[in-house]
């Protein structure tokens, strides 16, 4: 069985296109009927991100911590708990290609690190979208590390101690503790998740943030100082 793990503080706006895209990727031809469970930690919900998990019919579990390594971790405790051999991670507010799940697989390592790239139905500034793409990496072994679009064996997350209760960067350390017990990583172009390119996530230190930093050194250039192409 494969699990799909997702952390959501009020994400009612996002959720149901984030659950549709991984609903549809595990229909995927190539995972040859294999199951597919996900399960969605509510982190401190006061919104219908819960109704509309339920009315979808995904798995729900709730902690009330506030801390995206701590319900990242709940999930997988679950998706083991029910027999899962394979972990895959993403956001809430991001949106799954369909050969997601059979892509990750395909793979054959320890460890999938895929790339995301700014989702256009979030509409981000075609400014801040051209820096973030010359920014990063993007061809092989480009050694970036993102919670919206990780795979993980279940051997390999038991081996590395799962998720730590870290507040941001808890997929970093998770990676660096798999890489340090000896598993396989594939640093991989693709399936490319789409994450929103808002500048206010749920996380502090998260991806929004670091977005909103890029935003802000680009505002301070001055006019006539060379902008990304």
């Amino acid at each position: 069985m494969i699990g799909v793990l997702i952390p959501a503080h009020n994400e009612a706006d996002t959720i149901a296109a984030c659950l549709g895209s991984v609903l549809r990727a595990a229909q995927h031809p190539d995972l040859r009927g294999e199951a597919v469970r996900i399960v969605v930690a509510l982190d401190s919900c006061s919104d219908a991100t819960g109704v509309i998990c339920q009315r979808l019919g995904v798995t729900a579990v709730s902690v009330q911590v506030r801390n995206v390594g701590v319900a990242r971790a709940a999930a997988a405790a679950h998706l083991l708990a029910e027999g899962a051999r394979w972990l895959s991670c993403t956001d809430a507010d991001s949106r799954v290609p369909e050969d997601w799940l059979a892509g990750q697989l395909a793979h054959g390592s320890d460890v999938f690190c895929g790339l995301v790239d700014l989702d256009p139905a979030s509409a981000p500034d075609r400014e801040l979208e051209a820096r973030f793409r010359v920014r990063e990496q993007w061809g092989d072994d480009h050694g970036r590390i993102h919670g919206a679009n990780l795979g993980i064996s279940a051997q390999a997350y038991r081996t590395a101690g799962g998720f730590a209760a870290l507040h941001c960067a808890e997929d970093v350390a998770l990676v660096e503790r798999a890489i340090g017990s000896g598993a396989r990583v594939s640093w991989a172009t693709s399936p490319v998740v789409l994450t929103s390119a808002r500048l206010q996530g749920r996380a502090v230190g998260g991806f929004a943030d670091f977005l909103a930093g890029m935003a802000l050194s680009a505002a301070a250039l001055p006019s006539d100082a060379p902008r990304a192409a």
